[in-house]
């Protein structure tokens, strides 16, 4: 069995998880944290790209991250809903990973996959402590779970200064050539909302969040959980 790690991050498609929170992916596995992202689907219905490409750009972006693990589940893209097959599937990805923290994208969000994801992988989190629940695996109780924010954002919970790690971040996102290159000419790129400036966008939404707290650059969570503390 492979050491636990401290974060496991889902996301419906590679990308996902550097989109929402590749900040906080560098400034803790810099810091000696054990870092995972498991994505759900290949993204076999890109506009642009093929499935090799993901994969090659996927593992080009956990090398900028300093990942401890990777891996993809190949569920059908546009084609995750709530099945006992994929529950189960995200479920003994948590058992074997055994993280202490899950992420997953915030529920609400202008693609259907992310929001699908996210349903997933919280039933998913409650299933993995039941032992009577796939009595095969070890049941694991997961401390808390966050969700990132990939197109839509709210108001977050809290917020993590990313300020000092950016660059891996903008080159974390850089690394998937196939979905952020601008259709131009004969390139053989299509337009989509992912190659009309969308890191330029994703930036500009971190600065915003940083403002809130004064700090150049963040990123926002949610958790559905109230924080306990003894003492402010």
């Amino acid at each position: 069995m492979s050491e636990r790690l401290d974060f496991l991050i889902f996301g419906a498609h590679p990308d996902d998880a550097e989109i929402g929170m590749a900040g906080t992916i560098a400034k803790h596995t810099a810091a000696g944290y054990r870092v995972g992202i498991c994505d759900l689907t290949r993204a076999e219905m890109s506009s642009n790209g093929d499935v090799e490409t993901r994969r090659l750009e996927a593992e080009q972006a956990g090398r900028i991250l300093g990942l401890a693990h990777r891996s993809n589940l190949a569920l059908p893209d546009r084609g995750l809903y709530m099945s006992k097959e994929a529950v189960d599937a995200i479920t003994e990805q948590i058992r074997r990973l055994r993280p202490r923290i899950v992420f997953a994208p915030y529920w609400q969000d202008r693609h259907p996959d992310h929001v699908a994801c996210s349903h997933l992988v919280q039933e998913a989190v409650f299933n993995a402590k039941l032992r009577r629940y796939l009595p095969g695996s070890e049941p694991v109780t997961v401390e808390q779970t966050f969700f990132y924010f990939i197109n839509d954002v709210i108001d977050p919970d809290l917020m993590v200064d990313v300020t000092a790690v950016y660059p891996a971040k903008t080159a974390a996102l850089r690394a998937y050539v196939s979905q952020f290159t601008p259709a131009a000419g004969d390139n053989g790129y299509v337009a989509t909302p992912l190659n009309q400036e969308y890191v330029e966008r994703v930036e500009a939404r971190d600065r915003l969040l940083g403002q809130k707290r004064l700090v150049p650059y963040a990123e926002g969570f949610v958790s559905k959980l109230p924080f306990l503390i003894d003492l402010f």
